[in-house]
Order: C-alpha cells, then sequence, then structure tokens
C-alpha cells in the first residue's frame, strides 16, 4: 500500500489512530519517502453519526489535512516506546500484585484473622511470618504475636495482636493462603526485573534522569514512566506545559456554554502518566518545602481537611505543578531548587495576613472582638518619646 501510494505521487499521509493496530502501518509508511505522516486523534475529526462510512472517513481526512486542519499526535521514537512498553507493563504487574494481596486479605477475614486491623501491610516483614506461621498449621495466637517486629513488639501491640489472631483458621483457608502468598511473590519477583530493565533501558539519558531527580517526589520509577511516556525533551513537542498539562489531562477542563461553566473536570487520558503524578504529588507533599505549603492552601480553599474532595482537587493541583516543574526542568537544563516553606507567606503584605488571622480567630471564637497591639520590640524607645541625637 505504502508503495502504491508513492508510485501515485502522494506526499502527505494521514491516519486516524486505531490503537496498537496503527503501529504497523504507520512504521511501514515511514520507511518510504513520504514528507508528513501524522496520526490524528479520532475526536479530532468526528464525522456526524449517520453519515459516516470508512470511504467518507478516507475522504475527511484528506480534505482536512489539504487544508491544514489536522494536527499530528505525539509519536515516540523506538527507543522511547520500547521503555514505554516496559512501564506499562510494569504498571500492570503491580496492579496485579494488589489484586492478589486483596484476595489475601479477603481469605483471613473470611477466616476471622483481623491482622489488617493492626497491621499497615499484611504483606510486610511481620505480615509474611505470620502468614506464613498459619500456612504452616500453627494456630496459637499469643505464638503468632510473639513473631512481630520492631514496634509491633509493644505491650498494646501484642495484645491486640494476639485478639486479631485469634479465629476460626481451616485448612481450607490455609491452602486460600498459600495460593495468594505464591503469587505475590512471583509478582515481586516480576517487578524486580522488570525494575533492572527498565533501568537500563533509562540510562540512555543520565542527564534527563539526573534533572528528574531533582523535583519532588520523582524517585527512579516516576522519572522512568516519564522518560517514556513524554520523552526527554517534552520542549519538542509541547510548544508550552499548559499544551502538555492538556494532554496528560491533569488541569481544568473547560465546558462553558451559553457563559455558563457547566463542568470543570479533567480528561481521561494520561491513564499511565497521570496516576504516576498524582502518586509523586502524595510524596512530594509529605516534605517540607513550597509544593506542601501550596497543597495546604489549595486545602483550605477547597473545603478544608475534613472534606475528602478538597484534597483530591489539591492533589490534581500539586501534580499539576509538578508536570510545569519538570518541564521547564529539562527545558532549562537547571535542576529544580525548592522556594522554601515560606514562599507564600512571605509573598503576602502584612494587611493580608492580619486579615487571614482575624478571620482565623473569628472562625474559632464566633462574634468576639479582636483588638490587636504591637508591642515594641525589646530596646526600642517607647512611642513619642523623643530620638536620641547621633
Amino acid at each position: 500500500m505504502a508503495r502504491e501510494l508513492r508510485r501515485r505521487g502522494v506526499t502527505h499521509v494521514a491516519i486516524e489512530a486505531s490503537g496498537v493496530y496503527t503501529e504497523p502501518v504507520y512504521y511501514a509508511l515511514c520507511d518510504q519517502d513520504f514528507t508528513e505522516v501524522i496520526v490524528v486523534n479520532p475526536a479530532h475529526v468526528k464525522a456526524l453519526k449517520g453519515h459516516k462510512t470508512d470511504a467518507r472517513d478516507c475522504a475527511r481526512l484528506a480534505e482536512l489535512l489539504e487544508c491544514g486542519l489536522l494536527h499530528g499526535s505525539f509519536i515516540p521514537s523506538p527507543e522511547q516506546r520500547q521503555v514505554r512498553d516496559l512501564t506499562r507493563y510494569r504498571m500492570k504487574v503491580v496492579q496485579a500484585r494488589t489484586s492478589e494481596i486483596q484476595r489475601l486479605h479477603k481469605a483471613l477475614e473470611s477466616a476471622g484473622i483481623k491482622l489488617g486491623s493492626v497491621l499497615s501491610d499484611i504483606t510486610g516483614v511481620s505480615g509474611r511470618l505470620m502468614v506464613d506461621a498459619l500456612i504452616d498449621g500453627e494456630r496459637r495466637a499469643q505464638v503468632l504475636a510473639d513473631l512481630a517486629k520492631g514496634t509491633l513488639r509493644s505491650a498494646g501491640k501484642q495484645a491486640d495482636l494476639s485478639m486479631a489472631l485469634a479465629a476460626r483458621f481451616t485448612d481450607h483457608h490455609a491452602m486460600l493462603c498459600r495460593l495468594h502468598r505464591d503469587q505475590i511473590k512471583l509478582h515481586d519477583h516480576a517487578i524486580a526485573g522488570l525494575d533492572g530493565q527498565i533501568a537500563g533501558m533509562a540510562g540512555r539519558w543520565p542527564r534527563e534522569l539526573g534533572l528528574l531527580s531533582s523535583v519532588p517526589g520523582f524517585g527512579d520509577v516516576v522519572s522512568a514512566a516519564w522518560l517514556a511516556e513524554i520523552g526527554p525533551a517534552p520542549h519538542r513537542w509541547f510548544p508550552s506545559h499548559d499544551k502538555l498539562a492538556s494532554w496528560v489531562t491533569v488541569c481544568p477542563g473547560n465546558n462553558i456554554s451559553a457563559r455558563k461553566r457547566k463542568s470543570g473536570r479533567t480528561g481521561e487520558a494520561g491513564t499511565y502518566i497521570k496516576p504516576v503524578l498524582v502518586q509523586a504529588a502524595w510524596a512530594a507533599i509529605r516534605v517540607r518545602g513550597r509544593l506542601q505549603a501550596r497543597y495546604r492552601r489549595l486545602v483550605r480553599r477547597f473545603g478544608g481537611d475534613k472534606n475528602p474532595g478538597a484534597k483530591k482537587k489539591a492533589i490534581i493541583a500539586i501534580a499539576h505543578t509538578l508536570l510545569k516543574i519538570a518541564y521547564q526542568v529539562l527545558k532549562t537544563g537547571q535542576p529544580y531548587t525548592d522556594l522554601g516553606a515560606d514562599f507564600y507567606t512571605l509573598r503576602e503584605s502584612p494587611q493580608q495576613q492580619h486579615a487571614y488571622l482575624e478571620r482565623r480567630l473569628q472562625k474559632l471564637h464566633p462574634g468576639c472582638t479582636v483588638t490587636i497591639t504591637i508591642s515594641p520590640a525589646p530596646g526600642d524607645p517607647p512611642p513619642g518619646a523623643p530620638a536620641e541625637a547621633a
């Protein structure tokens, strides 16, 4: 097909994206000497309902391409695609491992083992030892509790563990837990192997990895996912970080009609990179700095700590901020420097800070009268005293 198009003098080709089925056709066309080969989003060339056929779609694509109304989608290089295949598969394996842990937790709960009520992670060191002992036939709660490590050895935790492990655990439950445990071990081994392969392939871009590691929340996994999904030079494909944020769908959506804003929800694209950025955002706000201060300000603005929706909106905003930081870091070649936890406080005027603190006091004590008295600093002359001559 590609050779026939070249024989007929075709110079520009537009393809409607159709997932993995587009790849062999795209690369076959790239092997020929076409001036331009682009893959377009089907949503951008959607035809009228009831007037859609394959022949009409082809004619419509050709007409839009001739008029310059089509914009090609981002197509990664072969090296980047290899890393992308591994990072995406790793995400699926991690999700499968999480599902297997949930099945193990369900099996324990069905036997009356409340291990998840005491342990934060039932697959940790202490949790694995207790589950292995249960599978091997140990049923005494106190003996199982003595297998705990670290802070779980305290008297209060030991009592809680003894109560949580006293239940009706049968041979059937032991068989189920053995199956789930073995599957979790297989997933752990697969993830470790994938991490090694991804690290080797991502090593092609050592400079970019070093720059991304300076961004808060960006570890090896997040940096490799960024290089796989977006690439080491996002400014070559996206003219601004706003365009990139729209492509990843971490920015508010626009749905305005008759001057009414109907919805500002983010889109559904960025299936693989958006969850990674949100994961990095949760890690970034745990460190004292500008991002943590921004997160707290946004939570207050969106409804407060007691509102779960406020936290979700704020963490998406932090993920958006991380995307902009990573874009600028790669574009300028300069590592990220945190502006400090007091960045927003120093930016505000004293009047704004006073008004904010008064609102906080009014909220704590409704109807109270706030009186502000500013005492002179130690060593300063009292108000109205004559100044000493030099």
